[in-house]
This record gives C-alpha cells, sequence and structure tokens, in this order.
C-alpha cells in the first residue's frame, strides 16, 4: 500500500537504502529486522533479488553475500524452479540466551536508555496514528495483527507482539517513524529474551494491545497515548524487575 492509500507498510520501511560505508552489514540487518519483527513470517518468501537490491540500494553481489549469512546462520532457504526464490525458514534460530544479571552487567546504563527511547517513539506512534484519517486497508491491517498477537502460541508471541508494535506505527503513515519504531524494537527484543514470558503477562498485554488499537480506530489520540503508555510502563517494570 502507498502512502496515498493512508498508510506506510512495514517493508517500505525497513527495506531503505543502506548507508554506503557498510552495506553487507546493513543488509544483513534489515534482513534480519524483517525476520525477527514478522513483517516477512516463517514461510514466506523474500521480495525478489532485484527488487529487494533497488529497494536497499545495494548491489546483488553484496545482497546475495547477505542471503548467504542468513542461510548460513539457518534464517532462509533458496529453492530453485518456477516458484523458486528466498524463504523464511519455517524454524528459526532461537535466540541467545543470556542470564538476566549478566545481562544487566553488560547493558550497564543502557536498559534506561532504551525503555526513555522506546516510550517517546512509541507512545508518539500511537497518538500520531490515532490523528490520521485511517484507510480501509489500514483498520483491517491494524485488526488482522492484533488478532493474530491475541491467537499467538508462546513460541511465536513476542514475534507477533513486534509485528503489531510496528503495524502501529505504519498506520502512522511515517516510514521514518516506522523505521525508529523497528529500531527501538530489536534492541528491546534483545532484553525480553532475557526473562521469562509471564501467562498472566501476556493476558494483561493483550488487553492493553485492545485498548490500545481501540483508541487508534475510534480517533482518539489522548486515549490512544495513554493507553500505550500504560502499555509500556507495565513491560519497563517486568525488565527492571529481572533485570536490576
Amino acid at each position: 500500500m502507498s502512502q496515498q492509500d493512508g498508510g506506510i507498510r512495514a517493508g517500505e520501511a525497513l527495506f531503505r537504502p543502506v548507508r554506503a560505508g557498510n552495506p553487507f552489514e546493513e543488509t544483513v540487518e534489515r534482513l534480519l529486522q524483517a525476520i525477527k519483527l514478522g513483517v516477512v513470517g516463517p514461510g514466506d518468501r523474500l521480495p525478489s533479488e532485484r527488487d529487494l537490491a533497488a529497494r536497499l540500494s545495494v548491489s546483488r553481489v553484496t545482497l546475495r553475500e547477505a542471503i548467504r549469512a542468513l542461510t548460513e546462520a539457518g534464517y532462509v532457504e533458496s529453492r530453485r524452479g518456477r516458484y523458486g526464490g528466498t524463504f523464511v525458514n519455517e524454524r528459526l534460530p532461537k535466540p541467545r540466551r543470556v542470564g538476566p544479571k549478566r545481562l544487566a552487567r553488560e547493558l550497564g546504563g543502557g536498559l534506561e536508555d532504551a525503555l526513555v527511547l522506546r516510550s517517546a517513539v512509541e507512545v508518539g506512534a500511537s497518538e500520531a496514528a490515532a490523528s490520521r484519517e485511517l484507510s480501509a486497508d489500514d483498520r483491517e491491517h491494524l485488526c488482522r495483527c492484533l488478532a493474530e498477537t491475541d491467537a499467538a502460541k508462546l513460541a511465536d508471541y513476542r514475534r507477533m507482539d513486534s509485528r503489531l508494535h510496528l503495524a502501529i506505527a505504519e498506520v502512522s503513515g511515517s516510514p521514518s517513524l516506522t523505521s525508529a519504531v523497528a529500531d527501538v524494537r530489536m534492541r528491546l527484543n534483545a532484553l525480553l529474551d532475557a526473562i521469562p514470558l509471564l501467562e498472566r503477562n501476556i493476558v494483561h498485554s493483550d488487553e492493553q494491545h485492545r485498548a490500545v488499537v481501540e483508541a487508534i480506530l475510534a480517533g482518539d489520540p489522548v486515549a490512544a497515548r495513554r493507553a500505550m503508555g500504560e502499555h509500556l510502563a507495565g513491560t519497563a517494570a517486568l525488565l527492571r524487575a529481572f533485570l536490576t
């Protein structure tokens, strides 16, 4: 969907041109963002090599090297034939598990920095999304991501939760904001992977997700900002409890 249609899809924001300095590293990073944040899910096909290289503004040689690295790491596989291409593996590598105490030492003051940044970016994204006149496609996309998060199995929850938060930024209509949410979400997920997924917390998060989405659909930026702020405060409290 184009911005003329009222929004910006995550692929358009994540597959943006990379900086000239480290094209290989940034290409790997962008592809991993799309996979880990659920923009391209297990079993899904990545855009064609020609399309992806053009979007990222990298050579096809650089793109192939990045895809080869992700293949070796277990994230994607290449298939030949008429319906071939590069596909995300059905089973993704499990995130590196680091003990909370060790992670806290490694972070230093990084935890508070990440939480402040997330609050500023995601609360603002919710307010911006609620301030816009959403298209039918925007509304359907937001509701679908909410439903998929509600129905997610424990093993898939983090990815679908990330996808919903990214969808909120997408319907704000700002590719820069969508990109910022993707960046901060990748940083946050590294912290969340160090703590357990608690079923009671998931139930509460799902209720808060619904409150945020309902406020956005109702066009109520004040309620959307408040609901997202409360949701992020709960996650921040949980992280502080385990990591400090």
